[in-house]
């Protein structure tokens, strides 16, 4: 038995790598064929396959997986072959999880596996939108530009994450320390002047019960509330574990006011720079909105993205079918539709995508101005109505006394 690496196209046209054992070529590409594949080039393999890579543990932030990606868009650019890319970046990644890939992959790649399906053996840190937009690269015989291409968008998925979470700091921690100084002023504070109170004699103002009846409540069933916080998380991170729970949240945050417009904006900015990325990159069409809709992060988009890719398959323009999908604005159809004109669908749709970008910024802007002023009125309204109910019952004893 010899083993033969071979590439070959399926029914529908699309190029398949791989191995298989044979006694003589001519056996191999029977076998081969009778899988219904259309043999285009087959060689004996000096190495045995990788049947599958070894386990690797470890995190890798998408800022890791940015840098390599880039790294292996600048070097494969540069004539590089991709087996010196792979060791080169094994040799120079900051990440040591990423550089134990590098050199599983290179491993794989020398025993003649295409990168892509090197890299999908490591689907933790490779999602198959990455892998299927390099093996697109690969077969159109464009991998730097397709892996450029990828570069481009991690980059700004790692920008874009990085606004975010600035812009959510400052009220996030002015919540926090609102939330803390309430829960220090009643479980503390107003404890100690109970005993006050009742020395002081006399019926109580309506909001000094109030307080002193939370108070208590907070002070007795502290456990319970805060099992019962960890308790509503748990179920929570369960019931969005399911498919449906996934739905139900994803069509939420849509609608949701003042949010809802923003996470739309972000999500259909992501669907359109991923579409446009792998139709760029060479993946069929039905494949490429398969794959967007899976990007997009939206459980409800990506069930219209199904629709859309159903009706296309019938035959319908995809401007068309995302019109009457319901969940795609005007300004993508539009854009979508020039693009299916004109035969420049992937620069339409980055153009759609840049323009969403720049209104989520805003609106972004806008949220986060919003919120500052909104955490400190309550907590000045909170803070207020305790001072308020711990100093009425003392002037209201002032002047039982005078």
């Amino acid at each position: 038995m010899r083993t033969f690496a071979y590439t070959a196209l399926d029914a529908s046209g699309r190029r398949k790598t791989g191995f298989v054992d044979a006694e003589t070529k001519e056996v191999a590409i029977s076998k081969i064929s009778a899988d219904g594949k259309f043999v285009v080039e087959i060689k004996e393999s000096e190495q045995k396959p990788v049947q599958a890579a070894n386990v690797i543990r470890g995190r890798v932030t998408r800022s890791d997986l940015s840098l390599f990606t880039r790294r292996m868009a600048d070097l494969s650019a540069a004539g590089l072959p991709l087996d010196r890319v792979l060791q080169v970046i094994s040799e120079q990644s900051e990440s040591p999880v990423l550089a134990d890939v590098a050199q599983q992959v290179l491993e794989s790649v020398r025993g003649g596996m295409p990168v892509s399906e090197a890299l999908a053996q490591h689907p933790k840190y490779f999602s198959e939108v990455y892998t299927q937009t390099l093996r697109a690269g690969e077969a159109s015989g464009q991998f730097p530009e397709v892996a450029g291409k990828l570069a481009e968008f991690q980059e700004m998925e790692v920008t874009r994450r990085s606004q975010i979470v600035s812009a959510m700091t400052y009220p996030t921690v002015l919540t926090l320390t609102a939330v803390a100084v309430v829960v220090f002023l009643l479980t503390f504070v107003v404890p100690r002047m109970s005993g006050v109170f009742a020395d002081l004699g006399g019926d109580l103002p309506a909001s000094t019960r109030l307080l002193l009846a939370t108070t208590d409540f907070i002070t007795t069933n502290g456990l319970l509330i805060l099992g019962a916080i960890v308790g509503a998380v748990v179920l929570y991170r369960g019931w969005i574990a399911t498919p449906a729970g996934r739905l139900s949240r994803d069509t939420a945050l849509l609608k949701a006011p003042l949010i809802g417009p923003i996470v739309q904006k972000a999500v259909v900015s992501r669907y359109a720079r991923v579409l446009g990325m792998l139709v760029y990159g060479g993946v069929p069409i039905l494949e490429s909105l398969h794959l967007a809709g899976l990007a997009s992060g939206n459980q409800l988009f990506a069930k219209r993205s199904e629709a859309v890719r159903e009706d296309v398959r019938d035959g319908r323009a995809i401007a068309d079918a995302m019109r009457d999908a319901g969940a795609f604005p005007p300004v993508l159809t539009h854009m979508v539709a020039i693009g299916e004109e004109t035969g420049d669908l992937p620069k339409m749709l980055s153009r759609v995508s840049d323009s969403l970008d720049f209104e989520v910024d805003n609106g972004m802007r806008r949220l986060t101005s919003l919120v500052e002023p909104t955490v400190v009125l309550a907590m000045g309204t909170i803070v207020g109505f305790v001072v308020l109910s711990v100093l009425l019952p003392i002037y209201q004893a002032q002047s039982l006394v005078k």
